[in-house]
């Protein structure tokens, strides 16, 4: 049972996947507009190959620079887990960027680290758009261990101009504590910590790294990177308290949104419409042009008001702005961000990918049935169900 643990922390099953398949066409039309995705490698520090994809508009020519958003996937996950990311941000002139992790995906590497290593990756993926000429700026956007990828990297480059963290852990001591708790492990009490020590050590060993390090709240408060934190009510794998924990550390300017789900459900409409709004506003993305309007209100239910391409984009926002209220169950500590509620979910444009018992969009649903199997003491196999991508 404790290899299993092991295994959950490091070795989690891994996404196998055709990106001809399960990403975004190499050329497609979303509301309106053309756009592409190009495919690249990039090399980390620890000579690892990384597959990386780059979503920008058919007309991405040098001279016209846009800013980019870089989505990291979450334990389980991989490139197509920033699909719902691409159709939230290309049509307000935001490139996304996405790489499969060392460990995850089609990427090299034996082992995932929850963070510690992947801000390498994430330092490799910064560095290339930093060298190309066409993007003006670079946010973050990470799930689970992504968003603790962009934490442990936002707090040595304070450039980043801003950060979605939805679900990430404050300490990954304290989570393991946690679920031997939640999921009900049969060991006692008082071996539980000892149990952890020797997977610690494991873990030191295998994968290089030291579960006591990855702590999220000593780099909270030496962040300054304007971020919006997500966390669904009902996360029984990582618990609300743990975003709760990590904001209040927070030095930097804040706001956090609580909204009803698990750790793998589908996040609201007004979630994106936050994330959105706080991209556009910190890195200033450039109106969509007259001739090829975006039609907004497919990617944002604005209580039937109907956007054309003539309307001024920041006029746009500034209509969220004023219209969306902040939430009961969220809190601001700045003008930067605002948040509401619409009716329609941007993941209603795609259909479901699962993925060996995991919806790939959210990423970490396989670690939360191994840790059930853990309970179980079963080993039961995982069964690759992915159904293809079709693009309307």
């Amino acid at each position: 049972m404790i290899d299993q643990f092991i295994n959950f922390v490091i070795r989690p099953p891994r996404a196998e996947y055709n990106p001809d398949q399960y990403l975004w066409e190499t050329e497609f039309t979303y509301a309106g507009k053309s756009y592409k995705r190009l495919d690249l490698e990039l090399m980390n520090k620890r000579g690892h190959c990384l597959k990386c994809s780059h979503y920008v508009p058919s007309s991405f020519h040098e001279g016209n620079p846009l800013p980019c958003v870089i989505y990291c996937h979450g334990n389980s996950g991989c490139r197509a887990d920033a699909n719902e990311a691409v159709i939230v941000l290309l049509p307000s002139n935001i490139t996304v960027f996405t790489l499969d992790f060392s460990g995850s995906g089609l990427s090299d590497g034996e082992f995932v680290s929850l963070g510690w290593h992947e801000r390498d990756d994430l330092h490799a993926a910064v560095s290339y758009l930093r060298s190309n000429k066409q993007i003006s700026g670079i946010g973050l956007w990470g799930r689970s261990m992504g968003a603790v990828t962009c934490m442990l990297y936002g707090a040595e480059d304070p450039s980043i101009a801003g950060m979605v963290l939805d679900s990430a852990f404050s300490k990954l001591y304290d989570l393991m504590l946690e679920l031997a708790d939640v999921y009900k492990i049969r060991v006692p009490k008082f071996t539980v910590k000892m149990a952890i020590h020797y997977m610690r050590q494991v873990i030191r060993k295998k994968a290089k790294f030291d579960i006591v390090d990855l702590n999220c709240l000593q780099v909270a408060s030496k962040s300054f990177i304007p971020a919006l934190f997500g966390h669904a009510n009902e996360d029984k794998f990582i618990q609300p308290h743990h975003s709760d924990l990590i904001f209040k550390s927070y030095a930097g300017e804040k706001n956090i949104i609580k909204f009803d789900g698990d750790h793998n459900s589908s996040r609201p409409q007004f979630f994106y419409d936050s994330v959105s709004i706080l991209f556009h506003n910190v890195l200033h993305p450039p109106r969509a042009s007259p001739s090829c309007p975006a039609k907004v209100e497919k990617c944002y239910d604005l209580a039937n008001l109907k956007v054309s391409g003539s309307v001024d984009e920041g006029l746009l926002y500034e209509i969220i702005a004023t219209l969306r209220s902040v939430g009961a169950d969220s809190a601001s500590s700045s003008s930067v961000f605002h948040s509401g509620s619409t009716t329609e979910s941007a993941s209603e444009h795609l259909p479901e990918i699962p993925m060996a018992n995991s919806d790939m969009a959210g990423g970490d649903r396989i670690v939360d049935n191994d840790i059930t199997q853990l309970q179980d003491n079963e080993d039961s196999g995982n069964e690759e169900c992915f159904t293809r991508l079709r693009l309307q």
